[in-house]
C-alpha cells in the first residue's frame, strides 16, 4: 500500500527543526553553588536573597521520620486491618 500524501524529507526535517534540546540556564548562588534560574538553591535553600526553603529543618524532619519508621517496623503487621 502506498502512502497517498507522503511527507518529503524536507518537510519532515523542517518539522523536527524545533525538537532540539536546550541547556538549562545555570546561575551562581550566593553560597557559590550552581543552581537553575528562578529556582531555590538545592544547597542553601536561598532564592532572591532570602531563605525560601529551610533545608536544616527539612533534614531533621526526614531523620525523625526515618527513626519513627524503624521503631514501628519491628514486625507487628497483624495490627493493620
Amino acid at each position: 500500500m502506498v502512502v497517498r500524501m507522503r511527507h518529503t524529507r524536507a518537510h519532515t526535517a523542517n518539522r523536527r527543526s524545533h525538537h532540539a534540546l536546550t541547556e538549562k540556564a545555570l546561575n551562581k548562588c550566593e553560597c557559590g553553588a550552581m543552581r537553575v534560574s528562578h529556582r531555590a538553591c538545592p544547597n542553601c535553600g536561598r532564592y532572591n536573597g532570602r531563605v525560601a526553603v529551610d533545608l536544616v529543618a527539612r533534614k531533621q524532619a526526614r531523620i525523625q521520620k526515618r527513626a519513627g519508621a524503624k521503631k514501628g517496623a519491628v514486625g507487628n503487621k497483624s495490627e493493620v486491618k
